[in-house]
């Protein structure tokens, strides 16, 4: 899957007016797949001791890293109010060592609790998301 076709699927579910959080899940779990795959993307993992982050990906049953996704255009992506996503946010970072948060359409990553990169491969517009290819390679390279 290219990203243009992932982002032509959330699109689709985003202008239905019916779509959550999860709805995106497994076309997101499909293109991670595309850009890098030798790794399996467990979306809804086991618990971890700091919570469920939505994905694992592994590499040889090894984990290599950790992906918590938010609705379209959750408003603390960043993770800084105290009634959005802090908390959470916090102790997954203090726990995983590399990790990404997401919108499914902004992507965040962060090693060692520390923000490494962000990009974003699209944008929320009146007539839906809107496509933002001058980032798709630098998305491509976060991923990987």
């Amino acid at each position: 899957m290219s990203i243009s076709n992932y982002l032509d699927k959330v699109n689709q579910h985003y202008k239905s007016g019916h779509a959550t959080e999860h709805t995106y899940r497994g076309d997101l779990a499909e293109l991670i797949k595309a850009i890098v795959s030798d790794v399996l993307v467990t979306n809804e993992p086991k618990r971890q001791s700091c919570g469920a982050p939505d994905y694992i990906l592994t590499k040889k049953e090894i984990p290599v890293g950790f992906i918590e996704a938010k609705d379209i255009g959750d408003k603390d992506l960043d993770g800084v109010k105290k009634t959005g996503n802090k908390e959470q946010f916090d102790r997954y970072k203090a726990s995983l060592n590399n990790l990404i948060f997401t919108d499914y359409i902004n992507f965040h990553l962060y090693r060692e609790g520390e923000l490494v990169t962000k990009t974003s491969i699209a944008k929320v517009t009146d007539s839906g998301i809107k496509p933002l290819p001058e980032n798709f390679s630098s998305f491509e390279n976060l991923i990987k």
